[in-house]
């Protein structure tokens, strides 16, 4: 799926594209050793699908723990190295957890961490592979192109947290390249604010920070290949201190603080970054695609 056509007025854009945001100019990995890391990767991806319905049969702990495992593998199999920073993870207990948004690989990353369920938009559904994987993990999925449907799934992820499961959302609503975000749109925080549950922000970095970056039109394959082909790419997920929604306590509110949280924490951000941390705004050059 690409950004391309004519998205709704309201839903979040922003302005990187494949060029230059995506762009690598840096070491990359040999011909050979890239199309083993592909092959391996999307080996890793099928064993998830193949494993999905034996999982299930888990009980939660064991589940988490094999989701965690799971993902390491395939970041792994990628050529990614994983490094995790900040604060102590989280114990296991109703957390929304919530993350700026660059990649496909924010998926594995935070759920190598911080597993839980996943908000994602109703396309991912139906996409080979990733799709059935996605719904037998217990995705919940939201129709981005209809705002009625928008209240129930904030009681579908309510329901989740109220029940002790954790629910991990990208409030962006769009990917970015890493030198810059969006606004945190507030709507998926009033489950937090329903099930009376803390909002758990991280911050998600990739070095180098262009070959991790799926954005505007860039087509699946396209960064697949580019990513196993970046020679020394690192993720980095750096656990933040939790939002109560006693001191915030509205969506709003909540919103803004783990926006300004997981912004304040990039120091680090490249300095050549031509973006800044704005508000989302359609555009006719955004991309308006989003993984997750």
């Amino acid at each position: 799926m690409t950004g391309a056509g004519s998205p709704s007025p309201w839903l979040p854009t922003s302005p990187c594209a494949p060029d230059p945001c995506a762009r690598h100019t840096g070491r990359a990995a040999g011909p050979l050793r890239a199309a083993a890391r592909l092959a391996a990767g999307v080996a890793a991806v099928l064993a998830g699908v193949l494993l999905a319905p034996l999982a299930a049969l888990l009980p939660a702990a064991g589940r988490r723990a094999l989701v965690r495992r799971w993902c390491r593998l395939v970041l792994r199999a990628f050529g990614v190295r994983v490094k995790v920073t900040g604060g102590p993870v989280p114990a296991d207990g109703p957390l929304l957890v919530v993350a700026n948004h660059i990649s496909w690989l924010d998926i594995p990353l935070v759920a190598a961490v911080l597993p839980g369920r996943m908000l994602a938009k109703r396309e991912v559904r139906a996409w080979p592979v990733l799709g059935p994987l996605a719904a037998r993990g217990g995705t919940l999925f939201i129709d981005r192109d209809r705002l009625r449907a928008l209240p129930a799934t904030v009681r579908a992820m309510a329901r989740a947290l109220a029940g002790g499961g954790r629910v991990i959302v990208f409030p962006e609503g769009s990917t970015w390249c890493g030198r810059g975000g969006g606004s945190f749109r507030p709507a998926t925080f009033q489950a937090a604010v329903d099930a009376s549950v803390p909002v758990q922000p991280v911050r998600l970095e990739y070095r180098p920070t262009g070959p991790a970056a799926f954005v505007g039109d860039d087509p699946l394959a396209a960064s697949l290949w580019r990513i196993a082909a970046a020679g020394g790419l690192t993720a980095e997920i750096r656990i933040l201190d939790p939002i109560s929604n006693v001191q915030y306590p509205n969506r709003r509110a909540l919103a803004l603080a783990a926006q300004r949280a997981v912004a304040s924490d990039s120091a680090n951000r490249p300095s050549s970054s031509v973006h800044q941390w704005v508000s989302s705004r359609p555009a006719a050059a955004s991309s308006a695609r989003t993984p997750a």
